[in-house]
């Protein structure tokens, strides 16, 4: 069940220069049994030492609100040696995390500790003139991706950041919007009306995946549903099955979540990649959320991370190609951040993937 909507932290950080502001307010107002506590720097200071796996915890449940002086960020696509990814600017209204506790998120891993929060970048005015200044002096086609530091949709029900966004799109002929989520709080998107400068694509995985590893996420069906509204009112529908894992019987399990998919849908692009983790994050995730997991990553990639081995990367890639080509010819296929080596031996040229538009 999708617990976003329901999201009610227990501590709210509050910058000095933006305590008077009218959105800070607001926000503020949400939540009547938070702690407000006022910080003169936007950083988390713990009184006495924490541990990480307990700060993450925390994390979920403490909101800071303040301000950035970029909300535009440019990914040049360079992931490490041999590895492939594409470049796409970040769109960072909000950072650091989401509510949800999926356990092999990096967010969780890069920010454990100090900066162990869910922030809330609320100066809107310069995020919109950024947007519009880039827009209009690159006459290339850009690609905003609102889902690379957080959740896109999960908290759009306090920040109505999509009534800004979608209308502002509207204005540019090849500038997209891309918003990567696994919730199905698509209130604001429903009372809109859509343009072909926005894609809404959803984080998908089998439900048993969903139940071990993205606790407090929209389920499967409900992300699907979700899904088949938003595309039944005009907006542009896309899926990333990232990160795959290799569960029991994951070939059924990623073959039924396929059907699912084009039984309800009809995607432009399916994007697939497989589990990836830095190495300190296993230990991290099986002492914040108490599991026993990720015991089949035993290769350090040359993007020094740990992947599963090469034959089983393969398989799966290969699996799920099959499957999605045997009910869709249209629908283009990504694969996500992954080596030239594997590429290779798939034999596949990717040249559409989730994040560009």
């Amino acid at each position: 069940m999708d617990t976003a909507k329901n999201f009610n932290p227990d501590t709210i950080l509050l910058w000095d220069k933006v305590s008077g502001s009218f959105e800070a307010q607001r926000i503020i107002s949400l939540f009547k049994n938070a702690e407000v506590k006022i910080i003169t720097e936007q950083k988390l200071k713990y009184a006495e030492p924490i541990s990480a796996e307990l700060a993450l915890r925390k994390s979920k449940k403490t909101l800071m609100i303040g301000e950035t002086s970029s909300f535009i960020n440019q990914f040049d696509g360079n992931i490490g040696e041999n590895m492939r990814c594409f470049p796409y600017y970040k769109l960072v209204p909000l950072s650091n995390g989401c509510p949800y506790n999926c356990v092999y998120c990096y967010l969780a891993y890069v920010y454990r500790k100090y900066g162990a929060f869910i922030k809330m970048n609320i100066n809107y005015d310069k995020m919109l003139r950024q947007i519009d200044r880039l827009a209009k002096n690159n006459p290339h086609k850009i690609c905003f991706n609102l889902g690379e530091m957080l959740d896109s949709l999960a908290l759009d029900h306090i920040t109505n950041l999509t009534t800004m966004l979608v209308p502002l799109f509207r204005k540019y002929e090849n500038k997209y919007l891309m918003m990567l989520t696994k919730s199905s709080n698509i209130d604001n998107l429903m009372k809109m009306k859509p343009n072909r400068q926005i894609i809404v694509s959803w984080s998908l995985n089998p439900q048993i995946v969903i139940d071990n590893f993205e606790f407090g996420t929209a389920s499967l069906d409900e992300r699907l549903a979700a899904a088949k509204k938003c595309q039944e009112l005009g907006y542009r529908i896309r899926f990333r099955i990232d990160p795959g894992i290799l569960c029991d019987d994951w070939k059924t399990a990623y073959a039924m979540l396929i059907q699912k998919i084009f039984d309800r849908t009809e995607p432009e692009n399916i994007t697939i990649g497989l589990l990836r983790l830095f190495k300190g994050h296993i230990n991290l995730s099986k002492k914040a959320y108490d599991l026993k997991t990720f015991e089949h990553l035993p290769e350090t990639a040359k993007d020094n991370k740990l992947r599963y081995p090469t034959e089983r990367c393969v398989e799966f890639y290969e699996h799920l190609i099959n499957v999605i080509l045997g009910y869709s010819n249209k629908t283009s296929i990504g694969i996500c951040r992954e080596s030239q080596d594997i590429l290779n031996q798939l034999n596949f040229k990717t040249s559409t993937c989730n994040c560009i538009a």
